[in-house]
């Protein structure tokens, strides 16, 4: 008998995975937490019944929103991750000599215990020793910064439950005073293939604009997630993504990816005409 993983991505709509079995279960403090084996995307984690990443294809996510600022910007010393508790964007910030200081927000330590025992080629990266985790509320880190980050990275599920704080205006409002004067932020946008979906996606975008002077939005496509497409936010203070990006810099450095290309890079900011309408409505908005 066949055992399939099934999430809602609406009331009419599932994804299904077939697992082979199911390595871990447990209810942490601020989620459920499971861990499957599946044929086709290897281990996967899900939170709250939604998955989180898979072997397969979490080198999409987090390549792109490690290496689309790090391609732009000309000097990160420091980085704060916002979730991040699996390592994967850790590994990844890894590649730069350049890096000084990594912190790490993951409130929830069982998460980060998951990771450390199912998917060691993600939480590989919280090993480095530029990287400090702090068990911590997000929000309540940031506020005690000012002026300090060259880049943040909200890597957090999604805007519900323990992590909506992490998708408010304050939160991009404290976002921005803890950047330095030519700082960035990158954060997860959602997909705003459905109709259920597309209404966070309107709000992060808005929150954005309101806050930073450069805003863009960019995609990729993550078969795991709903439609397989997944939009990412790039708020600047001073860096544009496609006029400031240092193509001969980046590839310099000779960093391995499966994804990420400076190519991709510029295509990335080229959005479907139903993504960049909504985009404009918010910012158009009174």
């Amino acid at each position: 008998m066949a055992y399939w993983f099934e999430e809602m991505h609406t009331g009419n709509v599932k994804m299904g995975i077939r697992v082979e079995q199911q390595l871990f279960s447990a209810q942490s403090e601020y989620q459920r937490i499971d861990v499957f084996q599946s044929p086709e995307f290897g281990r996967f984690l899900a939170s709250n019944g939604s998955v989180i990443f898979s072997e397969a294809d979490e080198f999409t996510y987090d390549e792109m929103i490690v290496h689309v600022p790090m391609a732009v910007h000309p000097h990160v010393r420091r980085v704060l991750v916002i979730g991040g508790g699996d390592g994967g964007v850790a590994r990844e910030l890894s590649h730069y000599s350049e890096i000084e200081e990594i912190d790490v927000v993951e409130q929830d330590s069982l998460f980060i215990d998951v990771c450390k025992t199912w998917f060691p080629d993600n939480a590989c990266g919280l090993e480095d020793p530029r990287v400090t985790v702090y068990n911590e509320n997000g929000l309540r880190f940031l506020r005690s910064r000012v002026n300090y980050y060259d880049l943040i990275i909200n890597d957090c599920t999604d805007p519900l439950g323990h992590a909506a704080g992490m998708f408010t205006k304050e939160f991009y409002g404290n976002s921005y005073r803890a950047l330095r004067e030519d700082g960035i932020m990158v954060y997860q946008h959602g997909s705003p293939f459905y109709d259920e979906d597309e209404e966070s996606c309107r709000a992060m975008h808005r929150k954005a604009f309101k806050s930073f002077p450069i805003h863009r939005v960019y995609q990729a496509h993550i078969p795991t997630c709903p439609a397989g497409y997944w939009l990412f936010g790039f708020a600047s203070k001073k860096y544009h993504p496609l006029r400031d990006l240092d193509i001969r810099r980046w590839e310099d450095r000779h960093i391995k990816t499966w994804y990420y290309t400076t190519h991709l890079h510029r295509g990335a900011f080229m959005l479907p005409r139903y993504v960049e309408d909504l985009l404009t409505e918010e910012e158009t908005r009174l």
